[in-house]
This record gives C-alpha cells, structure tokens and sequence, in this order.
C-alpha cells in the first residue's frame, strides 16, 4: 500500500533551503574563525581551543532543553516554526560578533569577546533554531519516503552552501581589503543573507496538525507530559539515538580535521587556494549521491544497508588519501577525497529519516511522542563534535609549535598537518562505519509492528 504524501516540489525545496542559512554559519565558523583568530587578530590557538571547549560546559545541556520545549510548544506557527524563525535572529548577530572581535582592545578582553560570542551562538541560538528546522522532517509529513527526500534536498543545499563558503571567502575577505574589518564585514553580509534565506524556508512548509501526528495503528496513546529529566531518560533509553549522537559527533570531529585543511594547503602544499579546490572534491561527490540516494533507499528497500555500503567505500576513499598525502600527488589527494565523500553521501541524505525512525522507536517502545527532543542529537553532535573538534585542532596546532606569525612551520608542525588532516579521518570513517553497522532501527521498529500484529 503507497504511503499518503504531504508535500509538493516547493515544498521539499524550500524546506531544503533552510540548510543554507545553517551552514552560513556552520560553514563558514568551522573553516575559518581558527585562522581568522590566529592569523589575523593573533590569539593563541591553544587559548582559543581551550575557550572552545570550556564553551562546551556551558551548552551541553541546552539540546535536550530546546528540544523538550518544542516539543512542549504549540502555537499558531506550529512546534518548531516559531524557534527555528527567532532562532536565528540570534545567530546572526553572534555570528558578526564572533568575526568582530575589537582589534584595539587587550588580549583578554579580545579572548572573552570571542567566548561570550562564541557560547551564545551555539548554546542558545543556533541549538534553538537547528533542533527546530531538523525536527520538521517528522513534523511535517508521515510519509518515510518524502522524509528521505526532504533530507537528500537540504543536504544538497548544505554542502553546495559549504562549497561556495569555502571557495570564495579568502578571495571575498582579500576583496574586501583583508584583515580584521574585511573579515567582519564579510561575517556581516554572511549573516544578513542567512537570515533572509532561513525565513524563507521557514514558512515554505506547514506542520501537520497534533491529532495527525498522534494518529497509530495501536492504541497507545501519545501522551507528551513529561519534564526534563523524563526527556532525557527516553532519549538514552533509546539506543539507536545514542548511536546517531555518537556518529554524528564523529562526523563534525570529522569536518573540523578536514576543516584543517586551510592549514594543511597553506604550510604543507604551499598554497591557500587548494582549499577552495579540494572543497570541491569533497562537496560534488555528495552532492551527486544525495541526488540518488532517494532512489537507492527505495531500491535497497531501506537505508540501514546503503548507509553501511557507503561508509566501507568512505573508508577506503581516505584510506588512499593517506597514501597519496605521502606520496605528494595532490590529483590523487582530489580523486580519493571524491571516492571518500561519494560514499558518504548516502548517510547524510536519509539521516533526518533515520532520526525520525528513531523517535518512532521511542513510541513503540515507550508511547510517548518526542520528535523534538530527539532531533537534538543534530545540534548536539554539531556542537559538541565540531566545537571539540575545532578546539582539538588548535590543541594540536599549538602542541605542535604552530605560530601564525611564521611563512615557514616548524617541522613538528608539518608532521602534525599530516596527523590531523589525513590520520584522524580515516580513523574517524573506520569507528562510524563499525557503529553503522549496528544501526538497522528500521528492521528493529518493523519486528515490533510485526509481533503486535501477530498478538
């Protein structure tokens, strides 16, 4: 029997576009706020990571807190409409402060500008708006299918957005006249065009109504009064969400390794301007599988097997980026960096689908709706993934005897370029694929319908 659909193209495409206001600010943050910091307004990069990761204390605690208040929240707008739309707002006021840090002003006033910045944006306005727009994918339609596809057609947007940040905003800054108040003029034009686009996607989608997101087979009720505490022991009760956060913080301690790259290109290949180019490497191949992963979900009849099949071809992508890394080949570099990626791609186009069956677990097994709170594991796994990720890096850059003010590194620097941008990804693809191949939350939540029907 077909599934009921929801949702027009317009539909599917607007809500996809949301991704480009996120990864103005994701991108954009990840790739360059380290050597905007330490190139150009000259902090420590150990300070700066250490900032990063004490920032972590602060926010850990906000994902499951905004995702239970969604999921507590009912307005005209719907649930989630209302946080993802003034969510913003605040994003992209940090998101210029992050990239204005006061040249003028001492170093300790410059390093608590950028902590106080840094903590508001990811704690409170972008967990706020990022829980939002992900919990939209099972708030808006029921229909597994359209899920998938409104996952593949926000990643598309997402890595052509990462793409096109981090081809051209070293050129962009250079345009501007380079140095601090380039930098924050382009932070300032990011964040105004994010939030525009954000709106946009925002109220391109209608919510379903409660009573027909509540609507089961069974008849258990969905009954959604419970608190903090009560959230939080649904969401690690449920294991599948524990391996969803576990491998999507593995993925943003991913991208900030490779996010390293700018390091990497710079003082290893000599030259800034690969990276813009290996961007497209990465980006293309995922985006051409998000184009077919729909169609492969539909023909493999599922997502668990894809998302495995993928990530054992991501693993020998990087694997031969390693060796071409030693070999000094950068078009071998390109090509593995695409085989990498290409076998990526099929998990981050049905992983919203994926959560969502994760949620639909919980109300098998518990009978309580948490669709907000469980989308926290995508603000969780950013935060918490790309912000030690990015502190990771400048730990690493520091104990190797990085110094900005320096044309030519250090030979331990050089050495730990290597570790952190070919090394650690492969290890990182080599522990998501072991952990995928655990995740079949489809199969588990089809025996739990088979066996009430056979009772």
């Amino acid at each position: 029997m077909n599934e009921k659909t929801y949702l027009k193209w317009y539909n599917k495409i607007g809500y996809g576009s949301g991704d480009i206001a996120g990864n103005v600010v994701y991108a954009f943050l990840s790739s360059f706020v380290m050597i905007y910091l330490t190139n150009t307004i000259g902090l420590s990069a150990g300070i700066v990571g250490s900032l990063i990761a004490l920032s972590k204390l602060f926010d850990g605690i906000t994902d499951i807190f905004f995702g239970a208040m969604i999921d507590k929240t009912h307005t005209k707008l719907g649930k989630a409409k209302p946080w993802m739309l003034y969510g913003y707002i605040g994003c992209a006021v940090t998101l210029a402060a992050i990239f204005a840090v006061p040249t003028s002003w001492g170093t300790t006033a410059q390093y608590a500008w950028f902590f106080i910045a840094y903590t508001l944006l990811n704690g409170v306005f972008y967990t706020a708006n990022n829980i939002a727009y992900s919990a939209l994918t099972s708030l808006v339609t029921k229909n597994s299918k359209e899920r998938v596809q409104m996952g593949s057609c926000r990643f598309i947007f997402a890595f052509s957005t990462s793409l096109l940040i981090q081809s051209v905003t070293i050129s962009f800054v250079a345009k501007c006249g380079g140095g601090a108040n380039a930098w924050r003029t382009v932070a300032i034009v990011y964040a105004i065009f994010g939030l525009i686009i954000n709106t946009i996607s925002a109220l391109s989608v209608k919510e379903l109504p409660e009573s027909e997101l509540n609507e089961e087979d069974s008849s258990e009720s969905a009954e959604e009064k419970y608190g903090l505490l009560e959230a939080f022991r649904l969401l690690i009760s449920n294991k599948f969400y524990l391996m969803i956060c576990g491998v999507y913080i593995l993925q943003q301690l991913y991208g900030a390794m490779i996010n390293s790259g700018i390091y990497y290109m710079t003082y290893v290949l000599k030259n800034e301007n690969l990276y813009g180019v290996f961007s497209w490497a990465f980006n293309i191949p995922l985006i051409i599988a998000l184009l077919f992963t729909p169609t492969l979900v539909g023909k493999w009849k599922g997502m668990y097997k894809l998302n495995l099949r993928g990530y054992i071809i991501a693993v020998i992508g990087r694997a031969f980026v390693v060796a071409a890394g030693y070999i000094g080949s950068v078009p071998l570099m390109l090509l593995f960096t695409a085989l990498a990626a290409l076998g990526q791609g099929p998990w981050q186009g049905d992983m919203n689908a994926v959560i969502a069956s994760c949620s639909e677990y919980t109300f098998l097994t518990k009978g309580k709706r948490v669709d907000g709170t469980m989308y926290s594991c995508t603000s969780l796994g950013v935060k918490l993934g790309g912000g030690l990720g990015t502190a990771a890096a400048g730990w690493l850059l520091e104990f190797s005897k990085f110094d900005g003010t320096l044309a030519i590194q250090p030979e331990s620097c050089i050495n730990m370029l290597h570790i952190m941008y070919l090394w650690i990804p492969l290890v990182i693809n080599i522990i998501i694929m072991l952990i995928l191949s655990r995740m079949n939350v489809e199969g588990a939540n089809e025996k739990i319908r088979n066996k009430r029907n056979m009772t």
